[in-house]
């Protein structure tokens, strides 16, 4: 007895009409008549009594139903579990990153696991001098950067967490025996040239002083390896969130913390409008608790 023959009894069996077996199905009355007495040849006994008037099921036939229906449905739920394990598995999501954020992103990635198991999350590097290019391009699904981010076609996701500000000195530099510095230094000293977005960079790396005094800037810089050897060769000193000093030590440079900068916060960053993917929309949900779970 096949799959369909069984589907067609079962339907039967509650219906209890041929016509609206057959629509409810979208079969003809023929190919349901053409199942029940094929199952009845093969089982040896009439399933149903039929009538003018009526349609019952004879005592086999509740037999059959009663040992059918439970296995029935045992089969539709396995084959939908496996479709959906099947959708899952062909799931992607790709978050764009700056340095060691796939890292700090791990509480995130597990409770992202935990509702999408089959689901394969990418990861692609970015850089500061182009922080918003691959996710307005559809390179990336989300992308990680502090904020703030006053982009009228980008939206904040999801807040990932704070972190301190640091000051990356030439390990010869007076500062760096000092075990903190304060915002007003920078006006004496020279930073890197970076061509991003603003406000958004000045969040790290500002132009002036709280007083007014403005911060020099010195060579061009495109990644971070060239801000360390810059920093090394004793040329520039530049503002860095703590991830620098937890995943990037260097020859020949300090991190020294500010004392009185506010904290530098991350958040997962999208396109605007609203997100109609699912693994995207289950990535920033997964986000979230954990910021909740984070502040509770």
């Amino acid at each position: 007895m096949e799959l369909r023959d069984i589907e067609i009894f079962l339907t039967l069996a509650e219906e209890l009409h041929f016509g609206r077996t057959a629509e409810r199905l979208h079969v003809s009355v023929s190919r349901v008549s053409h199942a029940i007495r094929s199952q009845e040849i093969e089982i040896g006994a009439p399933l149903f009594t039929r009538s003018s008037r009526r349609v019952e099921l004879t005592p086999v036939g509740e037999q059959l139903r009663a040992g059918l229906r439970p296995a029935y449905d045992g089969i539709r739920r396995s084959i939908a579990d496996a479709s959906s394990v099947a959708r899952q598995s062909a799931e992607t999501i790709t978050v764009g990153v700056m340095g060691a954020q796939a890292h700090d992103l791990e509480p995130v990635l597990e409770a992202f696991r935990s509702s999408r198991p089959f689901a394969e999350v990418r990861f692609r590097e970015v850089t500061f001098s182009d922080p918003f290019g691959p996710l307005r391009r559809g390179e990336v699904d989300l992308v990680t950067a502090w904020l703030p981010v006053d982009e009228p076609d980008l939206a904040v996701g999801s807040v990932l967490r704070d972190e301190p500000l640091n000051l990356i000195v030439p390990s010869r530099h007076p500062l760096a025996r000092r075990a903190s510095v304060e915002l007003e230094v920078m006006g004496d000293l020279v930073v890197p040239a970076i061509a991003a977005p603003e406000p958004w960079m000045s969040a790290v790396l500002p132009h002036a002083t709280a007083s007014g005094r403005p911060i020099r800037r010195g060579q061009t810089v495109t990644t971070f390896s060239e801000v360390l050897a810059l920093v090394a060769t004793g040329e520039i000193v530049c503002p860095v969130p703590d991830e620098g000093r937890r995943y990037y030590p260097w020859p020949g440079v300090t991190y020294v913390p500010f004392d009185d900068a506010p904290p530098v916060r991350w958040a997962l960053i999208r396109r605007t409008g609203r997100v109609t993917v699912p693994v995207v929309r289950e990535f920033l949900a997964a986000a979230e608790r954990v910021g909740v779970a984070a502040q509770g």
